[in-house]
């Protein structure tokens, strides 16, 4: 991993030198995330945005251009508005087991999932690319369909339990906008 670290050290002294940040006042995390969204400096100098037009990337300080900057990244990564997420299945079989251990990165269309034993509990496009995602319940596992917004999450954030919490959250957020559209 020496590699990668000294990579995103040129990339943090590279970033300062273009935003005029001082490099000593910067705080982050151990592995050098930082800001809002806990960019890697990599990340920041790629990705960062402008989204409230002031003339300056600030993901330090400002949420405004953190958000944006969130979603730049995981549009660069694969993320299409209005495409599924997630979705609950069921399985049937044994075979299920094969399909999950392919990984996060949706690779089976969901009329080859079938084969596996893998069923979404909606009508879904047979043609449309899924991974057979385990995740840690209560009363033991529980599987659902990750398709391609799911892997950009974690592109994010390798942990498929993070990208799900993410999931989550965001619909209970639109549950509660759904609810109360005034606030």
């Amino acid at each position: 991993r020496a590699p990668f670290f000294k990579q995103e050290l040129k990339e943090f002294l590279l970033l300062t030198r273009d935003t005029g940040l001082d490099a000593c006042r910067i705080k982050g995390s151990y592995a050098g995330a930082m800001g809002l969204p806990q960019f890697m400096p990599s990340s920041y100098r790629r990705l960062a945005v402008d989204f409230d037009n002031d003339g300056k990337r600030d993901l330090l300080d400002n949420p405004v251009d953190a958000i944006g900057s969130v979603a730049h990244y995981l549009q660069r990564h694969g993320w299409r508005a209005g495409a599924p997420v997630t979705g609950e299945v069921q399985l049937r079989g044994t075979l299920y087991f094969w399909a999950e251990k392919l990984g996060l990165k949706p690779s089976l269309s969901v009329r080859q999932l079938a084969d596996y034993g893998v069923f979404p509990r909606r009508r879904d496009d047979p043609e449309r690319r899924a991974a057979l995602i385990s995740l840690v319940g209560e009363d033991g596992p529980v599987y659902r369909l990750g398709y391609d917004n799911f892997y950009a999450i974690t592109r994010y954030n390798l942990s498929k339990h993070y990208a799900m919490a993410v999931v989550e959250l965001g619909e209970l957020i639109r549950q509660r906008m759904e609810e109360n559209p005034s606030s």
